[in-house]
């Protein structure tokens, strides 16, 4: 068991260290105090010095009325604000600096010897408007340019009419008798070999080989619509069609052949049929 001095020592040195720490942290919280008032006098005296010394005629932005990014506020009034004051002055002012253009324009415009083209009078010179408005008349385009188009083709149409209409008018000429053909096509040679190799035909035929002329499909669809057979062979006798391949083989076979391209030839198509001899030959 300690004795009663070492009780006393112990008890001292407990007490020594309860004192230090006490003084410890005493001394800790008297600096934090310290530091926060330097911080708190700091910012304050830089606010008042930033309020006290701001430079005359400075803007300050309005935060209830944020302007868009690059905008730069001008204090007309210098009262140290933008304000509705402000934004009428500039109103004002923008619309005296456009007062003044236009009537620098307008003496500009007396003083200039040259004038512009009367819009009624020149096409793409002046008035681009009235330009673009006579070309539009010129070329058929705008409102009525469906129109003028639709004439266009018909005309085309019409003239392309006109030179098959003529072509095959030409061809009539030939003969009395005319053979509109193609060349591969076995009915088309079937016909042909009836009409000028069984028979002798004076004038002889005329043959038109449709797939190589240069109007073939515009006369066979001529043909189609003036004498409605759309196909080949097509037999004209003085204009008129007497049929196909199996048409005049059938007039040959019931002997009608020779008397409808006589009476169809008004006597001046002569035709009889050749010897087997000639018939050979050919």
């Amino acid at each position: 068991m300690p004795s009663q001095r070492q009780l006393r020592t112990l008890l001292v040195g407990v007490l020594i260290g309860v004192v230090f720490v006490l003084f410890y942290t005493s001394s800790l919280r008297a600096d934090e105090v310290k530091d926060e008032r330097t911080i708190q006098d700091f910012y304050h005296k830089t606010v008042n010095g930033l309020k006290h010394k701001q430079p005359p005629n400075q803007a300050v932005l309005d935060q209830n009325k944020p302007k868009a990014v690059g905008h730069v506020p001008v204090d007309k009034d210098a009262d140290g604000d933008v304000d509705a004051d402000d934004e009428k002055l500039a109103k004002d002012m923008a619309g005296r600096l456009k007062a003044a253009e236009e009537k620098a324009k307008e003496l500009a415009n007396k003083k200039s010897p040259l004038k512009p083209d009367a819009p009624s009078e020149v096409v793409g010179k002046g008035n681009s408007a009235a330009g673009q408005d006579k070309k539009k008349e010129r070329t058929g385009t705008g409102k009525d340019g469906a129109k003028d188009s639709g004439e266009v083709e018909n005309k085309t149409e019409s003239n392309e009419e006109h030179a098959v209409e003529v072509e095959l008018n030409s061809i009539l000429k030939k003969s009395p008798v005319i053979i509109f053909s193609k060349s591969y096509c076995p009915y088309s040679k079937k016909a042909k070999a009836l009409l000028l190799e069984k028979y002798s035909i004076d004038p002889a035929p005329f043959v038109v080989e449709l797939d190589q002329h240069p109007l073939g499909p515009q006369l066979q669809a001529f043909l189609g619509e003036k004498t409605g057979r759309k196909t080949v062979p097509n037999i004209l006798v003085n204009s008129v069609s007497i049929g196909g391949g199996d048409d005049i083989a059938e007039l040959d076979n019931r002997k009608k052949l020779v008397a409808k391209i006589i009476d169809l030839g008004q006597k001046k198509v002569e035709m009889k049929e050749r010897s087997a001899n000639s018939q050979k030959n050919n």
